[in-house]
């Protein structure tokens, strides 16, 4: 049951992705046609054959490409905002050093309740994870579990738990890290097709067409200039997103190792 909901739900999420996705380049192409593109930015009145006088005007004759990189950046834009809140509620409702400090203090001096308590306060994945290991905790208290088993059975709660929530983490980091190439190659794709322009110019017979070769070398440069910001913007906001996940994680773990420690500590004054 919890599978067909697990996919139910990724399906559900890829197709709320790709809308997003198809929206953004939509709104790039309105950005260039009817923004970049507007009379008042061309010498004239005139998109095709005026001359731009103003920075969106130049933007504007970067060429076909243009619109799809804008998009490539409204995509690493809209998911980067979407991860940052997805990643911030799932830390909780409070600070998460302090909330771990908290939890440990509770844990290794036996207040399992108040820990318990400070998860449900605190809320978000991580308080999640950490609550299920309390309470297998206290049922493998209950049942007498050796160490060995002990150990066994809180870690494997642990990662069951986690794997539900870190796909919730993860979900569509690789957009934004697929948007680190795209726009890359996206820029390359402009600048070849402004420098087939410019070469196309230099052939032309008789005098070089100057316009045709300014045109050529702008739209080569716009392009690059434009997907290499794309590229930049993703691997930030990548960069920064997996080290946040990688927090998240490593918390849960920490937490798990002193639930642990603190079980065989309990088995060991059973012993004396």
């Amino acid at each position: 049951m919890a599978n067909v909901k697990k996919e139910s739900s990724s399906k559900g999420g890829g197709m709320v992705s790709g809308i997003i996705i198809l929206l953004c380049v939509a709104v790039g192409i309105v950005i260039w046609k009817f923004i970049m593109g507007s009379p008042a930015n061309f010498e004239g009145g005139n998109p095709e054959t005026g001359h731009p006088i103003n920075t969106l005007g130049q933007v504007y004759k970067g060429g076909f490409i243009v619109p799809v990189l804008l998009g490539m950046l409204l995509m690493v834009i809209v998911f980067s905002i979407e991860r940052f809140f997805v990643i911030t509620k799932a830390a909780g409702k409070g600070n998460l050093d302090a909330f771990m400090a908290n939890v440990q203090a509770s844990i290794k001096g036996g207040h399992i309740e108040d820990a318990i308590a400070a998860c449900d306060k605190q809320q978000g994945s991580v308080a999640n994870a950490i609550r299920s290991a309390l309470v297998k905790y206290q049922d493998v208290k209950k049942e007498g579990f050796n160490s060995e088993e002990a150990s066994e059975t809180i870690h494997k709660e642990i990662e069951e738990v986690t794997s539900l929530e870190l796909p919730m983490l993860e979900k569509n980091m690789t957009i934004i890290s697929s948007l680190v190439s795209l726009g890359t190659l996206g820029g390359l794709l402009g600048t070849v097709s402004g420098m087939i322009k410019a070469f196309g110019a230099l052939a032309s017979a008789g005098t070089p067409d100057q316009a045709a070769l300014a045109t050529g070398i702008s739209e080569a440069l716009i392009n690059t200039a434009t997907g290499i910001s794309t590229s930049i913007l993703a691997i930030v906001a990548y960069n920064f997103f997996t080290a946040k996940i990688d927090d998240l994680t490593y918390s849960i773990d920490e937490a798990g190792t002193t639930i642990v420690n603190t079980y065989r500590k309990f088995r060991g004054s059973l012993k004396q």
